[in-house]
C-alpha cells in the first residue's frame, strides 16, 4: 500500500512539474514575439527607421529647382529678366469669323455668250492679272469681228474714192460738191469702224490678234481681272457661258476680314481704327494684329450685339475664310501700373501657376504665383513675385521639362 501511494505521488509530481515548465516556455516565447514586433523585426530596431527617413528626404528634396548654366540657357532660348510693373491696357474679348476681304474679290464672267472649249484654272490656284482662265467659242464675237472687217474695208474704199475725186476736182473734171460728198462718206465710214473697234475692246478682244490676213475662227479668252487665289470654279468644258454666270471667283487673301459680335454694353468702348489682337485654334501660338475698319449701325434684336469688322494682314495665307477666331480689342486704361509678366512665362505645374525664379541666374525655383487679369499678351501677378526679382521670361517650358525629367529619374532610383 505504501509502495502504491509512493508511485502515485511521483506521477503527480512529474505531471505538475511538466506543466510548470511548459507554461514558463510559452510565456518567454510570447514576450520575445512582442519585443520583436515592437522593434520592427530587428533586434536593435535601428535599420528600418533610417530607411524611412531617407525615403522621406527623397520625396521632397531636389524636386522644386532645376540648374542650368548660362551657356545651356543661351542654347535653349531661356531668357532671364527682372520683374517690372507695367501699365496694362484693358481688353474686350470677342469671338468672330474669318472672311475674305470683299474689297479684294472678283467674280470672273464673259462679256458675251459662248461655248466653253477649254479651262486653265483650278481651285486653289494662284493667278496673276491678265492670265487666261477659260476660252469660249462665241457666235456673237464672230459677228462683231465680221462687222469690224467690213467697216475696215469700207473705210479703205471711201478713202480711195475721196482721193480720186480730189484729183478730178483739181483737174476740173469733177464738181466741188462731189468731193464734199466723198469726204462725208469717208468720215461716216471712219465712225463705223471706230464703233466696231470699241465693241471688240469691250468684249475683251485685242485688235492686234486680227491684224493679219488669217481668217481662222476667233476664240474669246476670259482673263483674270486681278491677281489672287481661285476660291470658286464653275467653268466646265462644253457648257454655255454668258455674262450672268460667274465662271471663277478670285480672292486676294493677303489681307482678310474678321467679323465679330460686340456686346451692346461695350459699344461705347470701341471705335474705328482701334487695335485688335487675333488668334485662331489652328495656330494658337500665333498672335496677329489688326484694326477695326467698320462698326455696324444696327443692333441685332436677338443677341443684342453689333457687328464689327477687323482687317488683318495675312502673310502666308494661314488664315482661311470660315475659320473661327478669338479677338482682343485693346482698351485704354487709367489704372496704376501693376506687376506683370508675359503669358509664356507662366507654366502649369501640378495644378498650380508657377514662375521659374532665380537668385543666382543658374538655379531656378518653380514658385507658385497668383495671377490676375490678362491683356495684350501680359498677365498681372497678384502675389508670389516681387518687383526686381529675376525670373525666366522666355524658355520656361524648357525649365519645366527639365524639372519633370529630374522627378522621373529620382522616382526610378527608388
Amino acid at each position: 500500500m505504501n509502495r502504491t501511494m509512493l508511485i502515485i505521488s511521483l506521477v503527480i509530481a512529474a505531471t505538475v512539474g511538466g506543466c510548470i515548465y511548459y507554461r514558463s516556455t510559452q510565456n518567454r516565447t510570447v514576450s520575445e514575439k512582442q519585443e520583436k514586433e515592437k522593434t520592427g523585426g530587428h533586434a536593435d530596431g535601428k535599420d528600418e527607421g533610417a530607411k524611412g527617413k531617407k525615403d522621406g528626404d527623397n520625396d521632397h528634396g531636389g524636386k522644386e529647382t532645376v540648374k542650368m548654366t548660362a551657356k545651356v540657357q543661351q542654347q535653349s532660348g531661356v531668357v532671364v529678366a527682372a520683374a517690372q510693373k507695367k501699365r496694362m491696357a484693358g481688353a474686350i474679348t470677342v469671338t468672330g469669323k474669318v472672311e475674305a476681304n470683299a474689297d479684294k474679290i472678283a467674280h470672273l464672267s464673259p462679256r458675251i455668250s459662248g461655248k466653253i472649249v477649254s479651262v486653265r484654272g483650278s481651285l486653289g490656284d494662284t493667278v496673276v492679272v491678265g492670265q487666261a482662265l477659260a476660252t469660249l467659242d462665241s457666235v456673237e464675237l464672230g459677228e462683231a469681228l465680221n462687222r469690224y472687217r467690213q467697216s475696215k474695208t469700207k473705210l479703205t474704199l471711201a478713202q480711195s474714192n475721196m482721193e480720186r475725186i480730189k484729183a478730178l476736182v483739181e483737174k476740173k473734171i469733177a464738181a466741188r460738191k462731189d468731193i464734199l460728198q466723198a469726204e462725208t462718206e469717208y468720215k461716216s465710214t471712219q465712225t463705223e469702224l471706230h464703233t466696231d473697234e470699241e465693241r471688240l475692246s469691250l468684249y475683251g478682244v485685242p485688235l492686234s490678234d486680227f491684224q493679219g490676213e488669217d481668217q481662222k475662227r476667233p476664240l474669246l479668252h476670259v482673263k483674270a481681272p486681278m491677281g489672287g487665289t481661285i476660291t470658286e470654279k464653275h467653268a466646265i468644258v462644253g457648257e454655255l457661258a454668258d455674262p450672268s454666270k460667274s465662271l471663277y471667283t478670285i480672292a486676294d487673301l493677303s489681307s482678310i476680314w474678321v467679323v465679330v459680335d460686340v456686346n451692346e454694353k461695350d459699344l461705347g468702348k470701341i471705335y474705328r481704327g482701334q487695335a485688335a489682337t487675333l488668334s485662331v485654334g489652328a495656330f494658337p501660338e500665333m498672335k496677329m494684329k489688326g484694326r477695326i475698319t467698320y462698326i455696324a449701325d444696327l443692333v441685332d434684336p436677338g443677341t443684342r450685339t453689333v457687328k464689327a469688322r477687323i482687317e488683318v494682314a495675312n502673310p502666308g495665307r494661314k488664315l482661311k475664310p470660315e475659320m473661327f477666331a478669338t479677338v482682343e480689342l485693346m482698351l485704354a486704361t487709367d489704372a496704376p501700373p501693376s506687376l506683370a509678366v508675359p503669358e509664356d512665362a507662366l507654366q502649369d505645374l501640378d495644378g498650380l501657376k508657377v514662375l521659374f525664379v532665380t537668385e543666382n541666374g543658374v538655379e531656378f525655383a518653380a514658385r507658385p504665383v497668383q495671377s490676375g487679369r490678362a491683356a495684350g499678351g501680359m498677365v498681372e501677378i497678384v502675389s508670389g513675385l516681387k518687383e526686381g526679382e529675376k525670373y525666366a521670361v522666355q524658355g520656361s517650358f524648357i525649365l519645366k521639362s527639365e524639372l519633370k525629367k529630374s522627378e522621373m529619374s529620382d522616382g526610378q532610383s527608388h
